[in-house]
């Protein structure tokens, strides 16, 4: 069995559905989302002109402007080396990270758009990367942040506003060092699943296992780090 780590293995009680051949994410292909995306911005901005203040308006318009886009983030990554891919079946969804120098796969996440009673929610049910990738120096806050990145970005463009996480609690130590890794990209806890009380049962029942349950504002999440990925003047 082929061994992976760094981020939580993280499984979920709905059945994985079979997922198409692999397509690869490329800006050309981004243009349907990115133009949803002004929509969006164009509508809400045409909604606030009823009730904001000049200043709130150009606050509004300077976010904006600050969140990258896929483009932003499949550039920044590809001048790393990095091939991102995005495969989509219905509400579920997988991103897989390749090398461009050795064409192996590095890591990958998977996940779904979960609709919700406040709207929809980026559901990540697991963030992956291979062992051979720890040893390097952009593991983490680099393969691993460029996975996220797709992923939120994603979201972002499907509507979500949160995204929500199981910080998996395989042992005291690495349970630590991954919420304080995931406090550091921008998720807060909002529960600790123990497996102790009744109301942890279905926690359990999604998530497949004990953790720190997490959640993020999507939105929050592309502006914290979006310096990361729009190229600076």
């Amino acid at each position: 069995m082929e061994v992976l780590c760094a981020v939580p293995k993280l499984k979920c009680s709905h059945p994985n559905p079979r997922i198409p051949a692999k397509t690869p994410i490329s800006p050309s292909l981004t243009v349907p989302l990115s133009q949803i995306s002004l929509i969006k911005l164009k509508a809400r901005l045409n909604s606030l002109q009823k009730t904001a203040t000049p200043n709130e308006l150009k606050t509004e318009v300077k976010e904006a402007a600050a969140i990258p886009t896929m483009s932003d983030i499949l550039a920044s990554s590809k001048a790393q080396n990095l091939d991102l891919q995005l495969q989509t079946r219905g509400p579920f969804f997988r991103i897989t990270a390749k090398s461009l120098e050795t064409d192996n796969e590095l890591g990958r996440a998977e996940g779904l758009i979960r609709v919700w009673l406040k709207g929809r929610v980026l559901h990540l049910d697991s963030i992956r990367l291979k062992r051979e990738t720890l040893g390097m120096e952009r593991s983490i806050f680099g393969i691993g942040l460029f996975i996220g990145a797709v992923a939120v970005r994603y979201g972002y463009d499907c509507g979500c506003t949160t995204a929500e996480l199981l910080a998996i609690n395989d042992s005291d130590l690495y349970h630590t060092k991954l919420v304080r890794f995931y406090k550091r990209i921008g998720f807060k806890v909002v529960h600790e699943v123990t497996g102790s009380t009744m109301g942890d049962l279905a926690h359990m029942l999604i998530w497949g296992g004990i953790g720190t349950r997490m959640d993020a504002n999507v939105e929050e999440l592309l502006l914290k780090w979006c310096s990361r990925f729009i190229p600076q003047n």
